[in-house]
C-alpha cells in the first residue's frame, strides 16, 4: 500500500496541472531571467550563483505543496486514508517522498544545467547539485507539515507559504554555506554538510511525525 500511495501521487502530480510541471518550470524560469537582472557580471553571477540555485528551489518547493493533502480533503478520500490499515505516519512519509520525487528531484536534477547560465565553477556545480539533492528533502518534509495543517483551511495554500517558510531558512543556510565552502575556500566543506543532512534527517522525522499527528486532529 505505501508503494501503491507513491505510485498514485507520482501519477498525479505528472498529469497536465500537476504539480511537479509547475515547480520545474518556476524553477527554469527564475534562473534563467536572474542573469539578466545581475548583469553581465560573470565574477559576480558566479558568486550568487549558488544562493541563487537554492533561493529558487525553495521558491519552487512552495508552489506545490498545497496540493499535497488539499485535494484528498476536499474529494473525501483522505477520511478513507485516514481510516486504511497502513499507519498514518507511514501514508505521511509516503506523500512526502512522491512530491519529493516530482518536485524536489527534477529540481536536482537541472541545477547542473543552469548552473552553467551562473558561470559557476565545475567543482562548484557538483558542490550545489550534492547540496540541493541532500537539501531538498528537508525543504519538502517541512512542507509536510505546514500542507497537513492547512489541509482543511479554505485558502491554506496562501497560509502555507508563510508558515512553512521562516522554517526552510536554516536548512537554505546550511545549503548555502556549504556551497560557498568550496567556492570561496576558506572554510572547510564538511561541517556545513553534515549540518545539512542532519537538518534533512530531522525534518524527514519531525515531518512525519508532525504531519501524521496534524491530519489525525483534524480527523477527529
Amino acid at each position: 500500500m505505501f508503494w501503491a500511495l507513491v505510485r498514485r501521487d507520482l501519477k498525479l502530480a505528472t498529469r497536465l496541472g500537476g504539480g511537479g510541471a509547475m515547480g520545474l518550470v518556476f524553477f527554469l524560469s527564475l534562473v534563467t531571467v536572474m542573469p539578466f537582472a545581475v548583469g553581465p557580471d560573470l565574477n559576480l553571477l558566479s558568486r550568487i550563483g549558488a544562493a541563487i540555485l537554492w533561493v529558487a528551489a525553495m521558491l519552487a518547493t512552495l508552489l506545490g505543496l498545497d496540493r499535497i493533502f488539499q485535494a484528498e480533503e476536499e474529494d473525501g478520500s483522505l477520511d478513507l486514508l485516514l481510516m486504511s490499515p497502513l499507519p498514518l505516519p507511514l501514508i505521511v512519509l509516503a506523500k512526502g517522498l512522491a512530491h519529493w520525487l516530482a518536485t524536489g528531484l527534477p529540481l536536482v536534477l537541472a541545477a547542473p544545467l543552469l548552473g552553467l547560465l551562473l558561470a559557476l565553477e565545475p567543482i562548484v556545480l557538483g558542490a550545489v547539485t550534492l547540496t540541493l539533492l541532500v537539501g531538498t528533502p528537508a525543504l519538502t518534509f517541512l512542507g509536510v507539515v505546514g500542507a497537513a495543517l492547512t489541509a482543511g483551511l479554505r485558502r491554506g495554500g496562501l497560509i502555507l507559504p508563510i508558515l512553512v517558510m521562516p522554517l526552510m531558512v536554516p536548512v537554505l543556510i546550511f545549503g548555502v554555506a556549504a556551497s560557498n565552502a568550496v567556492l570561496e575556500a576558506t572554510t572547510p566543506f564538511a561541517p556545513s554538510m553534515m549540518l545539512l543532512i542532519a537538518a534533512s534527517l530531522f525534518a524527514l522525522v519531525a515531518g512525519v511525525i508532525a504531519g501524521a499527528a496534524s491530519l489525525r486532529h483534524a480527523g477527529g
